[in-house]
């Protein structure tokens, strides 16, 4: 049997190969961070590695805002 490498976003369900997105959007619905995973991962281990690819660029000069103001997420991802 072949197994999948640790870096790809595959995985095996009993409906076959599945993937998950994990995704950070800004108010208007625009993509902020994105992790894809294989389906069978769990969700609330993945809530720091989301936040942690958001980078909201700043007008001027300045590095850009690493954490976001506020965060609304679905239950399945409780966090400190």
């Amino acid at each position: 049997m072949l197994t999948e490498p640790g870096d790809h976003g595959l995985g095996r369900s009993r409906g076959g190969f599945t993937t998950k997105l994990h995704l950070a959007v800004e108010r208007g619905q625009k993509p902020v961070a994105i992790v894809v995973t294989a389906g069978q991962r769990g969700d609330s281990p993945l809530f720091a590695p989301v936040l942690g690819k958001i980078r909201v660029p700043r007008v001027g000069p300045g590095r850009s805002r690493l954490r976001p103001h506020r965060v609304r997420a679905d239950k399945v991802y409780a966090s400190r």
